[in-house]
């Protein structure tokens, strides 16, 4: 007997060996391995230290194996991707190995390892990218305690009822009343009526400070108990990149702070985290992106920039908790907010010290890689820095001289801060601006410091991009791609629609509205562009992004460049267009299902689009309620195989190989027990 195993085991040796210059350096390697498993196996020889003994078997590198099957996979990869999508897709670990047919897809099956789907139909992308959103901020539980109706004036029973409902609510983690959600345009219209906002809210809330944020988070409207704990009086004077709105007669502020003085106010509110989990403020901070990452999930968002970390109060350190209680389930990048009152010596050496840029081989993908600037405000407060005079005189401090909106920073000052942080001495390190421009004279400054801090550069290409994009001066649209410079558009929100824009001609005229956010125009130059969501500006749901990018008139895009723009060139934007952004063998495995096919049904359907699965990384994080049906159990395909007898296990391996033949017919060899056979045949002939 012992013969006839050594005499089987002599021709299995051959055989391998006979075949060894067919493979591959890796197979080779593992055609190695394989000898010394078998001598383990067959020779009775000490394992311990063997390639085969369990710690060390190369088969426990297998975390995981998914195969989707029965799908329409789009996989965004080259030019004709829409036009043709595959059948299947497999994971391996955290990366792709197979995007193709379904009987291909079947061969790469381990039965004690592989999750098998059939997704029945279900469509197949790439995981979302969202480079501007504000997720720490959006579900905060300090967020505040009065939600208020918007477009509604603010002294409407709407309003009030609401005020009158959340007066004594406790906020936690502050003693203000904290509020968001109305209109500053509605609150400028009551202004205009000779009314006092400040007045009105101290009808509701006139002991404690109070104060609401407006919808777009430009503007807060606050108590008169408010302006005494900020000290603005009627002597304060106004700071870089905040307005203090006045009454017309004293010089008092009437309870409206634009930009930065309700950035400000805010702030004041509520007490910095210093990376202490015991602290509240700090707790409650880790709670609100708790909150965003499920909420991120369910809209099939694997990758995202916060586009304002206020480092200052310890928002940073929020992150670093989600990644050291691996909850943070997206690739991140900190946009660091750019103070606009901070000495800038003292705050470009601060900003340098919070560079973080690790390997991409990290257990958490968290990157502290990217500057928030805001070069000027909003069009409807007429904060927006536009090149001629607005039709509207809102008589605010600072700017009502020429009427032509304000700057957070101007040109030389952010020609300053690129100099010093776009390059930090290494070809692959330095920061990527991310910089806030809305009027056309605000985006002329912003090329034209991208365009002088140029010369300062090295060896590096930075990846700056500026975001909304309202109001683009036309002979600027040609100089995105000119200065490598990506264009970042809003478009989900209802009031992006070219049938919504009436209210900014009321502002800027009707010639400057027809330049409104011009996402063909700079698309057609060849210049990188992407779409986000500003949330919580905007909803989340990148559908509606996608409906609403194929209804804008001429400056329409194809549901082809409209998906690009969530996936491919952001992540090009997010310096991980190697690693995710489409699907191809290799990349890491962040991708989506979905209930529709949005290239074959209605238009105005896409924004309906419910994401069944988000797997990010190779590990299924979501899953929706009431969609188990292809991902509750392995198919019918694994288990008949489980139930295969070794025999036919084994051929079903071996359909591609033949080495695998030849183990094949060695399987019955006297005294191999069957797991072990079938570890050792799955070591050497899975693909």
């Amino acid at each position: 007997m012992k013969l006839t195993i050594k005499l089987s085991f002599l021709f299995l040796f051959v055989t391998i060996i006979s075949f060894s210059e067919c493979r591959s350096l890796k197979d080779s390697r593992r055609k190695f391995d394989l000898t010394r498993i078998l001598k383990c196996l067959l020779m009775n020889e000490d394992c311990e230290k063997e390639t085969y003994s369990r710690q060390n078997d190369p088969l426990t590198e297998v975390i995981s194996s998914i195969i989707m099957l029965n799908g329409v996979v789009y996989t965004v990869d080259g030019t004709d991707w829409h036009l043709n999508p595959k059948e299947a897709i497999v994971v391996y670990n955290e990366k792709i190995k197979y995007v193709g047919s379904n009987d291909e897809a079947r061969k790469y099956i381990i039965p004690w390892n592989s999750q098998v789907y059939d997704l029945g139909g279900g469509v197949v992308f790439p995981g979302f990218h969202d480079v501007h959103m504000h997720p720490l901020e959006a579900m905060s539980p300090v967020a505040g305690a009065c939600i208020l109706p918007n477009l509604t004036p603010p002294d409407d029973q709407k309003v009030t009822n609401a005020l009158n409902e959340c007066k004594d609510k406790t906020v936690i983690g502050t003693d203000w009343v904290l509020g968001a959600g109305h209109s500053v345009t509605s609150l400028l219209e009551y202004v205009k009526k000779g009314e006092s906002p400040k007045l009105l809210l101290d009808k509701f809330i006139k002991d404690r400070p109070a104060a609401m944020l407006e919808e777009t988070s430009h503007s807060a409207w606050v108590n008169s108990k408010a302006l005494e704990m900020a000290k603005i009086t009627s002597e304060t004077p106004e700071k870089p990149g905040g307005v203090i709105m006045r009454e017309p007669d004293s010089n008092k502020p009437n309870g409206i702070l634009f930009e930065n003085a309700a950035i400000e106010i805010f702030a004041l509110a509520m007490d910095p985290c210093k990376g202490n989990n015991n602290q509240l403020i700090c707790q409650l901070n880790n709670e609100g992106l708790f909150n965003s990452m499920e909420e991120l999930k369910s809209y099939g968002i694997t990758s995202f920039c916060d586009a304002r970390v206020y480092w200052k109060l310890g928002h940073d350190y929020s992150y670093e908790d989600a990644c050291k209680n691996e909850y943070l389930t997206t690739r991140t990048v900190l946009g660091l907010w750019a103070y606009p009152n901070a000495n800038d010596a003292d705050q470009i050496s601060n900003l340098k010290s919070l560079y973080w840029n690790p390997s991409p081989n990290n257990e958490c993908s968290l990157r502290k890689t990217q500057i928030k600037v805001y070069m000027d405000g909003i069009v409807e407060s007429t904060t927006a820095a536009m090149e001629k005079n607005y039709l509207v005189n809102l008589s605010l401090p600072i700017i009502s001289k020429e009427n032509i909106g304000m700057n957070y920073f101007d040109k030389n000052r952010l020609t300053t801060y690129l100099k010093e942080l776009q390059e930090l001495g290494n070809e692959n390190e330095g920061f990527d601006f991310h910089i806030h421009a809305i009027g056309d004279r605000g985006i002329k400054d912003a090329l034209d410091a991208i365009e002088e801090a140029k010369q300062y550069l090295k060896v590096r290409k930075p990846r700056h991009r500026l975001t909304h994009l309202e109001i683009v001066d036309p002979t600027d649209i040609s100089r995105f791609v000119k200065l490598d410079v990506i264009a970042d558009f809003q478009v989900a929100g209802d009031f992006t629609l070219p049938s919504e824009h009436q209210h900014l001609a009321q502002y800027v005229g009707e010639t400057k509205d027809k330049f409104s956010i011009p996402v063909k125009d700079v698309l057609k130059t060849g210049a990188k562009t992407t779409f986000s969501s500003d949330w919580d500006v905007s909803t989340l749901n990148p559908f509606v992004g996608v409906q609403h990018a194929a209804r804008r008139g001429d400056q329409s895009v194809t549901i082809k460049e409209a998906i690009e723009m969530y996936t491919v060139n952001p992540a090009f934007a997010m310096r991980q267009e190697d690693r995710v952004g489409f699907l191809s063998e290799g990349m890491e495995a962040d991708l989506i299902v979905i209930d529709q096919d949005i290239f074959n049904i209605h238009k105005e359907k896409i924004k309906y689009t419910q994401v069944l699965q988000t797997i990010f990384m190779g590990e299924s994080i979501y899953s929706s309620k009431g969609n188990h049906n292809f991902i509750e159990t392995l198919t019918s395909d694994l288990d008949v195989l489980k139930n295969k007898s070794l025999l036919e296990w084994c051929w079903n391996l071996a359909d591609w190989s033949d080495i695998c033949y030849s183990l094949c017919e060695s399987v019955n060899i006297d005294g191999l027990n069957d797991e072990d056979m079938k570890r050792v045949m799955t070591y050497f002939c899975y693909p």
